[in-house]
């Protein structure tokens, strides 16, 4: 290699752009990383194991779509301490696991209290060490109609923590690309960026076959039937979700 080769390779290192991408294995956190790598970043995949249900499943396909988007580098981290705080049917076997109604507006039992901002927490401290410039999480509309950790106003706020909260020259976005779109928007996106759905997991209760019954699984569903597209993974039902029922 010659001299002006490595430097010009020197400088395309130093000039990339890099962002970390919370990459929980489901379809909106993958969605989330196809929009990333279309924008030019450089993705870090941070992936949380914090007790739930299904957390196998999601780690296994977490890990595969960070190949398939030839993440730089995959950090799974475990946060046993939302599984020991409760309080949430994702994290205790003593609580069920509700069947969907979608035209609730009710918090769910599916909430783990306070759970992103712990989550966004690990990103960017996973970020400033990186040297990224954002961190990517794939919240959308019908998340913050029962999550209040997914509102367009906590991500406003906890920018604002990061711009205080970080070193003077770190400046780093909180970018929540679809935090006005509906998950129909979001499958129809993705189905246009390629995304991999096969290789994403959504269902709360199980690890294969999903479920097709609870809250994921039919917001999931409807998804792609609004959009007239398959699911690719497999249910043990695919009830019709398109009319809202």
């Amino acid at each position: 290699m010659t001299d002006d080769t490595m430097s010009e390779s020197a400088t395309d290192e130093s000039t990339s752009k890099r962002a970390v991408v919370l990459l929980s294995g489901g379809m909106d956190s993958a969605t989330a990383a196809a929009v990333a790598r279309e924008r030019g970043y450089e993705i870090y995949a941070l992936h949380t194991s914090y007790g739930q249900r299904t957390e196998n499943r999601e780690l296994e396909c977490a890990r595969r779509l960070a190949d398939e988007f030839d993440a730089a580098n995959f950090l799974q981290v475990e946060t046993g301490h939302l599984s020991a705080i409760g309080d949430s049917s994702l994290t205790d076997d003593e609580m069920d696991v509700d069947d969907a109604d979608l035209a609730s507006d009710e918090i769910p039992s599916s909430y783990v209290p306070f759970r992103n901002a712990n989550l966004l927490s690990m990103a960017v401290s996973y970020a400033e060490a990186n040297d990224c410039e954002a961190v990517f999480i794939g919240a959308h509309s019908e998340d913050f109609s029962g999550y209040p950790d997914c509102r367009p106003e906590f991500f406003k706020a906890f920018e604002r923590v990061v711009d205080v909260g970080t070193k003077p020259e770190t400046e780093l976005a909180i970018e929540a690309p679809f935090v006005e779109w509906s998950k129909t928007d979001i499958a129809e996106r993705g189905v246009e960026l390629e995304v991999p759905y096969e290789h994403t997991w959504s269902c709360y209760r199980e690890n294969e076959p999903a479920c097709g019954t609870c809250d994921a699984c039919a917001f999931r569903l409807q998804a792609f039937q609004n959009i007239g597209v398959r699911d690719p993974i497999e249910y043990a039902e695919r009830p019709s979700y398109a009319d809202g029922t």
